[in-house]
């Protein structure tokens, strides 16, 4: 085995719940560990996806609470909300666990490596990013672990204003007066119940 510094037993590419535990298991049983992200720590799921999603749904949930707070017997006058302070605390909680990744992959001695990799040859990645360009790296193992992205759908053409991904819409600091979800799955579900909570027409159009 090389003793290279860019020469590794196991390098996992995609930091996601998937990527991020496998690399922390490899570490544990004493192997020398990469893991190659091109965003940030912590992939979809944890930036752009289940957490500030989840965070989300907390804040309508609450919103709901005290639309309905006179069924159980409380009085609650003049609810508003502030879309731009819910936004905000949903990226700081994300923002909070993607550091909790980065202190894992310190504490179990994994090298984070930033950028886009692809295979040169076998057990050779490079991997390439703005700042620092290519790098190769040798790996007895490799461990693909790199999710999954929203489906376009041809025709209608992504802008991130009218035609919206998921990550699009965690980042929207206004309620539209009306939305259609392409896809009655958990994350369709999870954007329709926010929206209709603060007052959007909401429909999910499902095969």
């Amino acid at each position: 085995m090389a003793a290279k510094k860019d020469a590794f037993e196991i390098v996992v590419v995609g930091s996601g719940p998937g990527g991020y535990v496998a690399a922390i298991r490899a570490a544990q049983l004493g192997l020398k560990t990469a893991i190659v992200e091109r965003d940030r720590l912590g992939g979809v799921c944890l930036n752009w996806g289940c957490i500030p999603s989840k965070a989300l749904l907390t804040n309508a949930r609450i919103y709901n609470h005290f639309l309905e707070a006179d069924e159980w017997g409380i009085q609650v006058e003049k609810v508003s909300f502030d879309i731009d302070h819910i936004i905000g605390r949903s990226r700081k909680v994300a923002d909070s666990l993607s550091k909790g990744v980065a202190y894992l992959m310190k504490k179990n001695q994994i090298e984070v490596i930033n950028g886009t990799a692809q295979f040169d040859s076998e057990g050779l990645l490079v991997v390439e990013n703005d700042t620092d360009g290519k790098q190769k790296i040798q790996a007895d193992h490799v461990v693909i672990a790199t999710g999954a992205r929203a489906r376009k759908i041809p025709g209608i053409e992504v802008d991130g204003k009218t035609v919206l991904t998921s990550r699009h819409a965690l980042e929207l600091r206004k309620i539209p007066k009306s939305v259609v979800v392409i896809g009655g799955g958990a994350i369709g579900c999870e954007f329709a119940y926010f929206y209709n909570s603060f007052g959007a027409d909401v429909t999910i159009v499902e095969m």
